[in-house]
């Protein structure tokens, strides 16, 4: 079998190795461990109904529960600078790797201010913290779910028949 080509888009350094760039190109975005590993400890939760990377959601979490408003970020301690657990930093190319964390972290403060804005619960799952306390993750989701389906009930039929006891007493 002919080894996979690898192609680079010049956006990064060239690696000191080619085995790096090799390994580096493997990382995906989507689908990710933490992701699989959350989805089925919601889907064990009985939590159904969510949206992965929902496009019509800003920011596209990586879970979305549309109809309720809330958004699950799960973010891997490398690539988002996990703020729980210290992670090395790169010694090749410093200085990029730096910049791109920082962005990285930086991108990921705009989308988390623009949901709030825009009225959705926003959790942050970190991986480090998945894999010690997985229950304790999937409770922090149900929690921003039952308190988003608390804030969709009418809370004006209380009123309704409060006040229809009113008038029947006058």
């Amino acid at each position: 079998m002919a080894p996979a080509v690898y192609v680079r888009d010049r956006r990064s350094p060239k690696p000191k190795d080619e085995r790096t760039s090799a390994l580096m190109s493997r990382i995906r975005s989507r689908d990710t461990g933490p992701e699989r590993v959350m989805r089925r400890l919601l889907s064990e939760a009985g939590v159904r109904g969510y949206r992965l990377h929902h496009a019509g959601t800003e920011g596209r979490p990586d879970i979305a529960f549309p109809g309720r408003r809330v958004a699950v970020f799960i973010h891997g301690c490398f690539w988002h600078v996990c703020p729980h657990c210290k992670r090395y930093a790169p010694k090749n190319n410093a200085r990029f790797w730096s910049e791109k964390l920082e962005r990285n972290r930086l991108r990921d403060q705009r989308k988390t201010n623009c949901l709030r804005v825009a009225g959705w619960r926003v959790v942050t799952i970190w991986e480090c913290r998945l894999k010690s306390y997985p229950a304790a993750q999937v409770g922090r989701v149900l929690q921003a779910l039952s308190r988003a389906e608390s804030d969709r009930r009418p809370k004006s039929r209380a009123k309704k028949r409060f006040s229809n006891v009113q008038k029947k007493r006058n």
